[in-house]
């Protein structure tokens, strides 16, 4: 029977010749994540199931990011949890302070996740991963602590949402305007539980790190996962940065889809999503001049170096707004490095930014940026809700880097021109 992409590589992983939306499967899994919020959870699972070793000390990675450097006493608890079980078991890929980065950029980068591979992360952002041609979905901490010890999962087959792509998108468009645009046009619940996956000659013109954040927010939209097939450009990525074996996979030409949504990347403006949701979303020429107090460079979503040289491009030769808050924060160590060398650190000390240690802090209402009541942030992360940030009177508003530098100049939201 014809099969999506995302079908494909589930019936692989399930030992299946095929297998059809709804199914339910057992699938083997290439990866199990956590990070100190859900791993510890999944350890007092793991450890109440019987503890004993994990399946397999390679494929389970355990990521120190979101309270990392370490806030208060309980984050610290946290953490401690997570590197002690990490040093019983022996786990190959443990990640924290000095070589650390936000899990879904730094899991590709160090080359951990490979193309058909199939991913289970305690983290709804997991489904990152499909820019690399790989299924991985977000689960609960009962589902990873159960996946560290058998290395599978249960999955029910979803149904698809092809997006295709077409066209040459214009100067400043980027994977930010993509998905937002998607969302806006889908709403948060338009690929409830389904694969969005996209296609279309206006893939090529997508940088990996374009791809990254268009999956990251597709579970935004309600999906399952969001996926790109293989091609010339994920092919150089892992050459640089993946030893695993690239397994190519494409959707067949009659594959089924519930639905077919066309975006003309050359049509599409700066998009930005008011609060509270990522799916109030207005282009940059309809926002007005709101005022802002603050703006976040960064997370998992847009936290990488191509991002920080969108920035970096309208903050050379200016300066932060006076009574606005810059933040910028690189993903990855790897990422503030190379960001050191092309001098982009520089540029965002002179015009007046903050340059923080990887971390998902201020994304999620750690720290490194909470807001205060009736303020306003302009950021690069991936929601928006109310109180996301701090206050529940605050107001977050998700934008792609080029349109964060920008406002951060401005001081209000809106385009350097």
């Amino acid at each position: 029977m014809a099969m999506t992409l995302t079908q494909k590589i589930l019936a692989q992983k399930a030992g299946l010749e095929s297998v059809e939306a709804g199914r339910l499967i057992t699938a083997r899994l290439d990866l199990v994540m956590g990070n100190d919020i859900t791993s510890p959870v999944a350890i007092k699972e793991f450890e109440k199931s019987g503890g004993g070793g994990v399946f397999d000390k390679d494929k389970v990675c355990l990521v120190m990011d979101h309270f990392t450097p370490n806030k208060d006493i309980k984050s610290a608890q946290q953490c401690k949890i997570c590197r002690d079980f990490s040093r019983e078991r022996g786990l190959e890929n443990f990640f924290d302070v000095g070589d650390m980065g936000i899990e879904h950029a730094l899991l590709p980068e160090k080359g951990i996740v490979g193309a058909g591979d199939c991913v289970i992360g305690a983290d709804s952002h997991t489904c990152t991963y499909g820019a690399l041609g790989a299924f991985s979905t977000g689960v609960g901490s009962t589902d990873m602590a159960y996946g560290m010890r058998e290395g599978k999962a249960w999955f029910k087959v979803p149904a698809a949402v092809k997006v295709e792509l077409v066209n040459k998108p214009a100067k400043n468009i980027s994977g930010k305007d993509v998905i937002l645009h998607l969302i806006g046009l889908i709403g948060v619940d338009g690929a409830l539980y389904r694969s969005l996956e996209f296609v279309g000659d206006g893939v090529k013109y997508l940088s990996m790190d374009d791809r990254f954040t268009v999956c990251n927010m597709a579970i935004e939209a309600g999906a399952k996962n969001g996926i790109f097939a293989v091609d010339a450009v994920t092919r150089r990525y892992l050459k640089a940065h993946c030893k695993k074996p690239v397994v190519e996979l494409h959707a067949d030409a009659d594959a089924e889809y519930e639905r077919a949504v066309v975006i003309d990347l050359a049509a599409l403006k700066p998009t930005i999503a008011f609060p509270h949701l990522p799916s109030n979303t207005r282009t940059v020429d309809k926002a007005g001049e709101i005022k802002i107090d603050q703006v976040v460079i960064g997370s998992c979503t847009n936290g990488r170096l191509g991002d920080l040289a969108a920035a970096a491009a309208v903050l050379k030769n200016r300066r932060v707004k006076k009574g606005v808050r810059a933040i910028i924060i690189p993903a990855t160590n790897k990422i503030y490095s190379d960001a050191l060398k092309k001098g982009f650190i520089r540029t965002f000390m002179d015009s007046g930014c903050v340059v923080s240690t990887p971390t998902c802090g201020p994304c999620l209402g750690g720290h490194m940026g909470i807001l205060a009541e009736g303020e306003r942030c302009v950021a690069t992360t991936n929601r928006n809700f109310v109180g996301r940030m701090g206050h529940t009177n605050s107001e977050v508003y998700l934008a792609s880097p080029y349109i964060a530098a920008s406002s951060a100049v401005l001081g209000y939201i809106g385009e350097v021109k």
